[in-house]
């Protein structure tokens, strides 16, 4: 007797049961069955069967599933959000440091972006160089940053944007020796890659 595929050996059930879920956020996304499952890369009848309960999705599976519909993990699993704010007062920003760089939550957490105001000093975070899944948006501030997307290297005066995928290998950087401040916009839909740091890109540059 043939072996069974891999798609079709149960799973532990550590994840609650996401059934009643998939199939409306699905259709909510007015996506068929094949359409789904190939964007995901599962097969349609293996899609249909977690959609009826007969299979529980892996954490990849739920991630790229969230993605796909434009959601969050939290509502695949059917998790109720608490009341969030819809306003963020000034004086309600707290900085929060990392890697040199200055934070502040300009948007109320737990939805499926997050919205800050970036202090990045001169010379921080060095070459580092970040690559994870979601999409990221800014918009310069003051001072001049330094935008480096994949081999191309730009750089944004006040006023100008930029918003890009965010598996492009990519580095911020200030400019300017008085740093640069920013508006920044990133997506959430991140798994554990997401603090995946490669280190000085090797390759020419090219500037735009």
């Amino acid at each position: 007797m043939s072996p069974a595929l891999p798609e079709e050996v149960p799973e532990p059930p550590e994840l609650p049961a996401v059934a009643p879920q998939l199939r409306a956020l699905r259709r909510r996304a007015s996506l068929t069955l094949e359409a789904a499952a190939r964007s995901a890369g599962l097969s349609p009848a293996h899609l249909s069967r977690l959609e009826t309960g007969q299979r529980q999705p892996s954490l990849p599976m739920l991630l790229a599933l969230a993605r796909i519909y434009g959601t969050t993990v939290s509502e695949l699993l059917g998790e109720t959000p608490a009341d969030r704010e819809s306003v963020v007062r000034a004086r309600a920003m707290e900085a929060t440091e990392a890697g040199g760089w200055t934070y502040f939550q300009a948007g109320s957490p737990g939805r499926g972006m997050q919205a800050l105001r970036v202090h990045v000093p001169y010379g921080s975070q060095g070459d580092m160089v970040r690559v994870h899944p979601g999409e990221e948006w800014l918009y310069v501030l003051e001072g001049r940053l330094r935008l480096r997307l994949g081999d191309t290297s730009y750089r944004l005066d006040p006023g100008d944007s930029a918003h890009f995928d965010s598996l492009t290998p990519h580095r911020i950087a200030a400019a300017d020796e008085s740093g640069a401040e920013l508006l920044f916009v990133h997506t959430l839909l991140q798994s554990p890659t997401a603090a995946l740091c490669l280190g000085p890109a090797a390759g020419p540059i090219r500037e735009a």
